[in-house]
């Protein structure tokens, strides 16, 4: 309690000496303030933005983590990082990746990019899509901090019990870990909430199921899966708590526990998730690659029925990944043969992408690059997938580094190529500039060898027996050449990555504007200015079939017809709030951390008031009216 009261109180000098001091004309000072501007925002094209600084930020200790794992590895008998640092580097850098850069970044692209595809004004819940952003910021601050204040955690990115629990884990490691996924689960689940109720209920007239943008399908599939996937990791994590806070004995066994039901819980989730990150990167793909192939997306609709087939199919394989628990061979069967049933509307997929580039005039942006380059990744990932789910293979596979490259050729290869794939084609919407096309191809062919060089290589070492999360190997066991390759391609990597900041940099202090559509695009997004204004569409526009903005194009329109008089906007009032409530969580969170039960109740207590100002809070927002909007009409 004293610690949080000495930052309480270093934290309103800081405020004051930031801000010119306390005086009467204070709060209007503050509410002047750019960054109470970011703070309070509910607009979805800010808060998009918002993700993707987060995730860029927590994709950079990411990757100075893996960074300092193979540096590590690249020598046998290597003295750089041992033993338990060496642990917490890798538990961290697979919770970080995973949690809160792979998702996040996906949803900045969601929230800019979603009601924008619909033709909606915003997304249905304002208030708590900013409260679902600083939920996950708060909870990825949480779980970082933990390498200046006590340890990080250290018993891998699963935490399997017992290794997770008091007896094996003893300091406030796993803590940070299992409420701070607490908090940033809490924010994802309201977000996928958020979004399936804004496309259900938001679509512009005309705008049916089966005319929505592919990105729109996959995001509405993301956020079903999220649904039903989060709340088992809530209710497992909260089970873990209890057991490390409270001594109860849900998963200890030598107070009657069941460790294996930590593995069910976490897989139930732990597999779903693998399609809610790499779901909108198909439907990335799916825009970008018709874009630049001129053509319309081969197949629409059995790429719809294979997004859904393969969103229900990914709920029913989890048990894959405990083929080596021992729940025996029928069990193992039924899995086995629900996993190799994927790759058939996922086979659907690739080839509906060949076929759209098969006669299409291909323009090789950036963008389209990383598209092209994702399917061969990919199909990689697949087929060493469908390798994993032979049950006897998978008992001489598991827990060797070739499940290792088999798990980072899917989530690189879809998720992180999807996500920079998408990045370069809607940055002129979302910022309206161009991101620098030459820099964009050093980043791509960098990024892209360095990862089939760090890789690729790592199944052989799988194969050769080495064994994944140790810190060291011995000399003579043929391990050496792929160890020492591998770490040449994360250098590569980071050198790829160095292209895209540096491009970031250079577009933001000099970019060159970009009109409203600068890739001559087929979706609703790019038939309004760049970036879009305050409240998207200043008429809700009228859908007359599939790829609204080229059909309206190919018959001479120069802006979709609408399908409402121009009138006043009603927009949602900025709101402090979700940011007030999100520091309540973080502050019990912190005090449930290193057991400080008065702190962690009130953090508590602040949420709990907050909620109940929300609930009495009168605020019907504000209009903009028709002069208002004259300009944005014939900017449109």
């Amino acid at each position: 309690m004293a610690t949080l009261i000495i930052l309480i109180v270093v934290a309103l000098f800081l405020a004051a000496i930031l801000t010119g001091g306390y005086n009467e004309q204070y709060l209007d000072r503050v509410k002047q303030n750019w960054l109470w501007d970011w703070i309070t925002t509910v607009d979805h094209k800010k808060i998009g933005i918002l993700y993707l600084i987060g995730g860029g930020l927590f994709f950079a200790i990411a990757g100075l983590e893996s960074l300092l794992i193979r540096i590590q590895l690249m020598f046998p008998n290597n003295k750089f990082i041992l033993g338990d640092v060496f642990n917490q580097l890798l538990t961290m850098h697979g919770t970080t990746m995973i949690f809160l850069v792979a998702l996040p970044v996906l949803f900045g692209l969601m929230n800019v990019i979603v009601p924008l595809q619909i033709g909606a004004r915003d997304v249905a819940f304002p208030f708590l899509n900013s409260l679902g952003f600083w939920l996950y910021f708060a909870g990825g601050l949480l779980l970082n901090i933990s390498w200046i204040f006590g340890g990080a955690p250290d018993a891998g990115w699963t935490s399997y019990a017992t290794l997770a629990l008091n007896d094996f884990s003893p300091g406030p490691g796993v803590n940070y870990y299992v409420l701070g996924l607490q908090i940033a689960g809490i924010g994802t689940l309201i977000s996928g909430i958020n979004f399936l109720v804004t496309i259900i209920n938001m679509r512009a007239p005309g705008m049916t199921y089966l005319r929505l943008p592919l990105f729109t399908w996959t995001t509405f599939v993301t956020s079903a899966l999220i649904l039903f996937a989060f709340p088992p990791l809530t209710a497992g994590l909260f089970m873990m708590m209890f057991d490390r806070l409270f001594e109860t004995n849900f998963f200890a066994t030598n107070g009657g526990g069941n460790a294996t039901v930590w593995q069910h819980i976490f897989w139930i989730f732990g597999h779903p998730e693998v399609y809610i990150l790499v779901l909108p990167a198909f439907g990335v793909f799916s825009d970008v690659i018709s874009t630049f192939s001129k053509k319309r997306l081969f197949g629409y609709h059995s790429m719809v029925f294979a997004v859904v087939l393969i969103g229900f199919l990914g709920f029913m394989v989890w048990v894959h990944h405990m083929f080596t628990v021992g729940l025996g061979p029928i069990a193992n069967t039924i899995f086995a043969v629900a996993t190799m049933a994927i790759a058939v509307p996922t086979g659907i997929k690739v080839f509906n992408w060949l076929f759209t580039m098969l006669g299409g005039r291909i323009r090789f942006t950036t963008a389209m690059l990383f598209a092209t380059g994702f399917i061969v990744a990919f199909v990689m990932g697949g087929v060493t997938g469908v390798m994993l789910a032979v049950v006897p293979a998978d008992l001489q596979f598991h827990d060797t580094y070739f499940v290792v490259a088999h798990f980072h050729y899917v989530i690189i290869g879809g998720v992180v190529l999807g996500f920079f794939s998408g990045f370069y084609y809607w940055w002129p919407k979302i910022f309206g500039t161009f991101l620098d096309e030459k820099w964009g191809k050093w980043h791509f062919w960098l990024f892209y060898l360095g990862f089939h060089l760090t890789f690729f290589p790592q199944h052989f070492l799988g194969l050769f027996g080495m064994p994944r999360r140790v810190f060291t190997y011995e000399a003579g066991y043929g391990l050496e050449l792929n160890n020492l390759l591998s770490t040449l391609g994360t250098f590569l990597m980071t050198a790829g990555v160095f292209c895209l900041v540096f491009n970031v940099l250079r577009t933001v202090i000099k970019g060159q504007q970009a009109p409203g559509d600068p890739w001559d695009g087929r979706t609703l997004e790019w038939s309004i200015s760049s970036p879009p204004p305050e409240y998207n569409f200043a008429q809700v526009p009228q859908i007359r079939g599939l790829d609204a903005w080229w059909l309206e194009k190919q018959e001479g329109n120069d802006r979709m017809p609408p399908a409402e008089p121009l009138g006043p906007i009603h927009m949602p009032s900025p709101n402090y709030l979700p940011f007030v409530m999100t520091l309540g969580f973080f502050i019990s969170g912190l005090g449930f951390v290193f057991h400080s039960i008065e702190v962690g109740f009130l953090g508590l207590a602040v949420v709990i008031v907050t909620l109940y100002v929300r609930s009495f809070e009168e605020d019907h927002g504000y209009h903009l009216h028709p002069k208002e909007l004259e300009e944005g009409v014939n900017g449109s």
